[in-house]
């Protein structure tokens, strides 16, 4: 039987990705979709773990070809997006897909699956949650820090087109909920 697509869709800092990783942990079935992106790595970011990281003229040159089931020029010469081979073959083999990606591309990847995906927004509760909770990455400058500040604004204003909206704001509440939706949504004929 093909699987199924999980989407969680967040701006930066809602803990979409915190979400994701347990969630893993909790579903042997699901299989984690890896972004490709232009940017630079972060932290201890690995090459084909955290993400396929590509340069801007190579991720360009797979927009070409139609390589992506999504992708978005996220902030200026920035591009994430999702391997569409990658994704197609994960459901063939009958497993399902997660997938942590921004709130555009998200939306793209329901619109292309319709009711084989579920998608969840995570929102953290305010931007003063989410600008703390960036701050204390303390991985990028004050510029960067507005700019996904500003995007995040913009992102929110999109979480009623999501299946399921996720209010993050105590992290196991959170944890819970989001075993119990995606266990529903799973185990659905």
């Amino acid at each position: 039987m093909p699987g199924k697509l999980i989407i969680f869709s967040a701006p930066s800092g809602s803990g979409k990705t915190t979400l994701v990783h347990h969630l893993l942990g909790q579903f042997d079935e699901l299989c984690f979709s890896i972004s490709a992106t232009s940017r630079e790595k972060r932290g201890s970011e690995q090459d084909g773990k955290d993400y396929h990281f590509l340069s801007k003229e190579a991720f360009e040159s797979k927009i070409d070809a139609g390589d992506f089931i999504e992708w978005e020029e996220v902030y200026a010469g920035t591009y994430y997006g999702t391997l569409r081979s990658a994704v197609e073959k994960l459901l063939a083999s009958g497993k399902s897909v997660i997938f942590d990606v921004d709130v555009k591309g998200g939306l793209n990847i329901k619109r292309q699956y319709g009711p084989k995906a579920l998608a969840i927004f995570v929102q953290a509760g305010s931007l003063d949650v989410l600008q703390e909770r960036l701050s204390k990455r303390n991985t990028e400058s004050a510029e960067k820090l507005q700019m996904r500040l500003n995007k995040a604004a913009t992102e929110m204003a999109f979480a009623h087109a999501f299946d399921y909206i996720l209010i993050n704001e105590d992290l196991d509440t959170a944890k819970r909920t989001a075993v119990q939706v995606v266990g529903d949504f799973l185990n659905k004929a």
